[in-house]
C-alpha cells in the first residue's frame, strides 16, 4: 500500500507527455510555398522547364474539366459528379508519378486521375451516368469506388496480387479523403497491406471536410498521416497545393515500394474550393469566407503560374487558348456519350449472374418483351 501511495505522486506512465508528443511531427514537405517561393532548391532544380510547363498544363486541364463538367451537370447531362477545384496539384502531382502498369483504385473524386491513367473523358462521363460502358476502359484500374474508404481494401488485395505474381516495377495506388480515414475499411486495407508488405501507395487527400464535417471533428490525431503508424507503414505529409512536392514525394514512394519495401501513405494537405458534390450541398452553411480565403490564396495554379511567368515560359493568352481547346474536347466527349445507346434493363439483369436464376429469367423475358415494342 505504501508503494502505491508513492506511485500516486509520480505516475509510472506520463500519459500527458505521450499525448503531447503526438504533435511533434515534421512540417509538410514543400518545394514551392504559397508565395511561389522556392523552399527546396535541389528538388526544384531536378525539374526541367518542360516538366514545369507540363505540370501547369495538366492542372489547367483539370480545372477546365471541373468547370465544363459542372456546366454539364447544371444542364442535367451528368449523373453523380464530385468537384475537384483546388485539388489539382494533389491529384495531378501524384498520378503523373505513376506508370501505366500501376493499378489505380480510385474513389469517386478521382475521375481526373482515372482519365490521366488511360480512360477517356467519354468513358468517365458514361460512368457518371451509370452506363455499363463507363466501366469498360483500357486503363489498368477499377471503376471509381463510391463506398467511402473501400478502395483501400481493394488496393490491399490488388497489391498482394502484384506481389504474389512477382510483377516487377508495378504498384497499386489508391485515394481517399480525410473523411475516409475515419472509416474502418481504410485501416483494414492499410493493416492488411502492412502485414503482407504489399506494394500499395495509400494517398489521403485531406481537403478539410468530409462533406460538412470539418477535419478537426473527425479525429483527435494531429495528422492523418500518422494513422498509418499502427499498421507499420511509413507516412508523410505533403503540401497538397504544391504539385512539385506532390510529384516528388509520390515518385520517391513508388521507387521505395518497387524495391520491395512494402506500402507507404502520403497525406496531401489540400482544399475543396466548392461543394462536396454536384448533388447540391452548400459550403456556405458550414464554412465561412474567413476560413476559405487563406486556401484560395494558396491556389496551386496561381503558385506555379507565377513561377512560369517569371521564367518567360507561360502567358495568359496561352492559358486561355488551352482552356478553350480543353473545353471544346470535353464538349465533344459529352456529345459522344449522348450518342451511346441507353443501357437496357434486360442487359443489366443478364449481367447480374453468369447463369440467371429462374425468377430472374422471367424478369429478363418480361423486360425484353417491353423493350422490343
Amino acid at each position: 500500500m505504501k508503494g502505491l501511495w508513492r506511485m500516486a505522486n509520480k505516475p509510472i506512465v506520463d500519459f500527458e507527455a505521450i499525448k503531447n508528443n503526438l504533435s511533434n511531427v515534421s512540417k509538410p514537405i514543400q518545394v514551392l510555398n504559397e508565395n511561389a517561393e522556392i523552399t527546396d532548391q535541389e528538388v526544384f532544380d531536378s525539374f526541367s522547364d518542360e516538366d514545369l510547363v507540363e505540370f501547369m498544363k495538366k492542372m489547367v486541364w483539370e480545372r477546365a474539366l471541373h468547370e465544363q463538367t459542372m456546366n454539364f451537370s447544371r444542364q442535367g447531362r451528368m449523373g453523380f459528379y464530385a468537384p475537384t477545384e483546388g485539388e489539382e496539384a494533389s491529384e495531378m502531382g501524384t498520378v503523373l508519378a505513376m506508370k501505366k502498369q500501376d493499378y489505380l483504385l480510385p474513389a469517386y473524386r478521382d475521375v481526373p486521375q482515372l482519365i490521366q491513367h488511360g480512360a477517356t473523358v467519354t468513358e468517365a462521363y458514361l460512368w457518371s451516368r451509370g452506363h455499363v460502358l463507363g466501366n469498360k476502359f483500357k486503363a489498368r484500374s477499377m471503376m471509381p469506388q463510391i463506398i467511402i474508404g473501400a478502395a483501400y481494401v481493394e488496393a490491399a488485395g490488388v497489391g498482394l496480387g502484384i506481389k504474389k505474381n512477382k510483377e516487377e516495377d508495378t504498384i497499386a495506388f489508391t485515394y481517399t479523403g480525410d473523411g475516409g480515414t475515419s472509416q474502418g475499411d481504410s485501416y483494414e486495407g492499410m493493416n492488411f497491406a502492412g502485414a503482407y508488405q504489399a506494394p500499395v501507395l495509400f494517398i489521403v487527400q485531406n481537403n478539410g471536410f468530409a462533406i460538412s464535417t470539418p477535419r478537426a471533428k473527425q479525429t483527435a490525431a494531429p495528422t492523418l498521416a500518422q494513422k498509418a503508424v499502427a499498421a507499420g507503414i511509413p507516412s508523410v505529409q505533403v503540401d497538397g497545393m504544391d504539385i512539385l512536392a506532390c510529384y516528388a514525394v509520390a515518385k520517391a514512394a513508388r521507387d521505395y515500394m518497387v524495391a520491395g519495401n512494402g506500402p507507404v501513405l502520403i497525406e496531401t494537405l489540400t482544399y475543396r474550393f466548392g461543394a462536396h458534390s454536384s448533388a447540391g450541398d452548400d459550403p456556405k452553411r458550414y464554412r465561412t469566407k474567413d476560413q476559405e480565403q487563406p486556401w484560395f490564396e494558396k491556389d496551386p495554379l496561381i503558385r506555379l503560374r507565377k513561377v512560369l511567368t517569371d521564367k518567360g515560359l507561360w502567358s495568359e493568352d496561352e492559358e486561355d487558348k488551352l482552356v478553350e481547346e480543353y473545353k471544346a474536347s470535353f464538349k465533344d466527349a459529352i456529345k459522344e456519350a449522348d450518342n451511346v445507346p441507353a443501357d437496357k434493363v434486360s442487359d443489366m439483369l443478364k449481367r447480374t449472374f453468369e447463369i440467371p436464376t429462374p425468377e430472374m429469367k422471367q424478369e429478363i423475358d418480361k423486360f425484353e418483351a417491353k423493350e422490343s415494342k
